[in-house]
């Protein structure tokens, strides 16, 4: 089987700060374009603006601190390795820009592609695990069937006995997936906007939009009205109440979604490991801390801690597949927001307002696409025209019935 690549640089000495500071500028009258959401996405967007498009007036205007969101309240997974054809064309094309993406920042991010296991615990999560295989092949996904003995070959941690409640009878494995350190790619990306003359705009609220009939001419802020030529909406968990007032529905549910780290351990986990059957994912960050997560809670809600017996049954489920975690302390947990769609994947593109964009419905699968959506969402705000990458991600896929429906059908939606 292929083996894990680490793109990172053991025992490098980290960054504990970007080595310049953002100025928080006054807003100008007008832009360009304006950005609403400092996050990942909204960040990358501006930086392939610049980049492919050499539009450079631009404000990126978040109403915290940069990649304050859910950007800071990741669990850094990155992989591809979706079932539907258009999942697996924007994920791959994220996955290639992530290889670079160091590079091209010219700034640490730690990616380590270190690969991830989908495990199968069911005969009917093995055939499911096989078709996945299957999809991601024809269309160029690295991706192979492991037995149970190849998983332990691969992790060695992972308990692969017949006697659980959830057998490991196998995985999907993925080579070139891994993880990457968030606020290193925020950084990254801030530190090139901030290079170009790009407005990263803090601490500043919006609170609706400039219009002149159906044409978006700008935006209202807690600093003053702002004109823009187009305006891009890619705030995650607030997108939906800020189209409300524009009388826009958009059909998306917000949810907590929990994740936790461990103490800071030595390295004994050498890849991911997801379940969807027990629902856990595990890493272990480049500082030691096992980095794990749950699936969201059922309720909608804006809050960023969640219901405890998630956790409870997020830690019973990772120490029956790794016994030995039951040695390790809890350091923290936290929640972040999640926008749902109802088939489980986001809507990039054109609005029926003139000049505004639309980027949102993530939910879990947000911080693996951050190059990649923002390079394909960058394109259609500068071409008017999506991006072939982005067009199956319509808004009005839902008038259609031409949904990329990824519930269930991706073995765990993170």
């Amino acid at each position: 089987m292929a083996k894990p690549t680490d793109r990172s640089t053991p025992g490098a000495a980290l960054p504990e700060h970007p080595d310049f500071l953002w100025d928080n500028p006054e807003p100008r009258s007008s832009y360009d374009v304006v950005i609403i959401g400092g996050g990942g996405h909204g960040l990358a967007t501006a930086h392939y603006l610049v980049k492919n498009h050499g539009i450079t007036n631009i404000a990126v205007i978040e109403k915290g601190w940069l990649a304050g969101g859910n950007m800071a309240r990741n669990t850094t997974l990155i992989r591809s390795n979706y079932l539907w054809d258009a999942s697996a064309a924007i994920y791959d094309h994220s996955l290639d820009l992530w290889e670079t993406l160091a590079e091209d920042l010219d700034y640490p991010i730690l990616f380590s592609q270190r690969g991830v296991l989908n495990l199968a615990h069911t005969l009917q999560d093995v055939r499911d695990s096989r078709r996945r295989v299957g999809a991601n092949v024809l269309n160029g996904v690295d991706a192979e069937w492991v037995d149970a003995d190849g998983v332990k070959e691969l992790c060695p941690i992972v308990n692969i006995s017949d006697r659980i409640r959830y057998p490991v009878l196998g995985a999907t494995y993925q080579p070139r997936a891994g993880i990457a350190k968030h606020d290193y790619v925020a950084w990254g990306f801030a530190r090139r906007l901030n290079q170009a003359g790009v407005h990263l705009i803090q601490n500043t609220t919006v609170t609706g939009f400039l219009t002149e009939g159906d044409r978006v001419t700008g935006v209202r802020t807690s600093r003053g009205d702002i004109s823009a030529g187009r305006v891009a909406l890619t705030a995650a968990g607030h997108t939906s109440t800020l189209a409300d007032t524009l009388g826009l529905r958009i059909p998306i549910s917000s949810h907590p979604l929990q994740a936790l780290v461990s103490e800071l351990l030595e390295p004994i986990h050498p890849t991911v490991v997801m379940s969807n059957a027990v629902h856990v994912y595990v890493s272990q960050a480049h500082k030691g801390e096992l980095v794990m997560g749950a699936g969201v809670d059922t309720y909608n809600g804006y809050g960023q801690r969640g219901s405890f017996h998630i956790i409870e049954r997020q830690m019973a489920a990772a120490v029956e597949l790794f016994p030995v975690f039951a040695r390790a302390h809890l350091l923290r947990t936290w929640g972040g927001i999640v926008d749902v769609t109802p088939d489980a994947s986001p809507i990039v593109g054109l609005t029926p307002f003139t000049n505004l964009f639309l980027n949102c419905g993530w939910g879990t699968g947000g911080f693996k696409a951050t190059p990649g959506v923002g390079d394909v969402f960058a394109h259609t705000i500068a071409t008017g025209e999506p991006h072939p990458l982005n067009a199956p991600f319509t808004l009005d896929r839902f008038v259609t019935g031409a949904l990329v429906d990824e519930h269930g059908a991706a073995a765990v939606a993170h």
